[in-house]
């Protein structure tokens, strides 16, 4: 059983106590803060997940979250009792990786969590240029990583950020809009804008210099060979 480390911000303390003791009975190894302010103090520890909810006493959630997407991009579930639209779009495209609407169903806490831990260790291969083969993979706590052979260096993803460059990387060359990605990275339920597609993607080309990610103003992105 994987020992993960996950930060819990609530200041609720009947919720945090319940989503606690579901989460322990993983095996999994729970922190709880009940403030924004500890919280930010705490994000250089770089545990593997963060479940944040947005009113705190102090810093609110969406400054803690700007905090841990500053320091890495470690995945964040967002919860929250406000208006959920706003919230939802607002927390998406500051790169959170799911979205809770209070009252939460211990279980649908517990569930998105384990989404966020996806198990087991896959490569694939991906034809990023004529005369390199990136290596895409998942380690076993559920990070992602491109090892660029040209420079044998790793560069760790966010989950959307991967879905993002395997669905591009798919077929080099070929045009993706950003209603064809927001479908296939965020899903048929996804409310935001289509600014977070561009959010990725800024994200991406910081990480991946060598990568040619063309933009198509006014439509979308691809891929192309060197």
């Amino acid at each position: 059983m994987e020992k993960y480390d996950i930060y819990l911000v609530e200041d609720e303390e009947n919720l945090s106590e319940v989503l606690k003791a579901y989460m322990q009975k993983e095996g999994w190894n729970v922190t709880v803060f009940d403030n924004g302010d500890a919280a930010v103090d705490a994000v250089s520890d770089k545990p593997h997940l963060w479940v944040l909810d947005i009113m705190l006493p102090g810093t609110d959630g969406y400054q803690v979250l700007k905090a841990i997407k500053n320091e890495e991009d470690t995945p964040v579930i967002f919860i929250s009792a406000r208006d959920q639209d706003l919230d939802r779009v607002l927390g998406l495209e500051m790169g959170s990786d799911d979205y809770l609407s209070k009252p939460i169903p211990a279980t649908r806490a517990h569930y998105s969590c384990k989404e966020n831990f996806k198990s087991g260790l896959w490569v694939k291969y991906i034809r990023c240029t004529k005369s390199r083969t990136k290596r895409i993979y998942h380690d076993p706590i559920g990070r992602t990583i491109i090892d660029t052979e040209e420079n044998n260096e790793a560069v760790d993803l966010t989950t959307k950020e991967m879905d993002l460059m395997l669905l591009l990387s798919a077929e080099i060359g070929k045009a993706f809009s950003r209603e064809k990605i927001i479908e296939h990275v965020w899903g048929d339920n996804y409310f935001g804008s289509e600014r977070a597609v561009d959010d990725v993607v800024r994200r991406v080309r910081k990480k991946m210099p060598r990568i040619h990610l063309e933009t198509l103003y006014g439509y979308g992105y691809r891929i192309l060979s060197s």
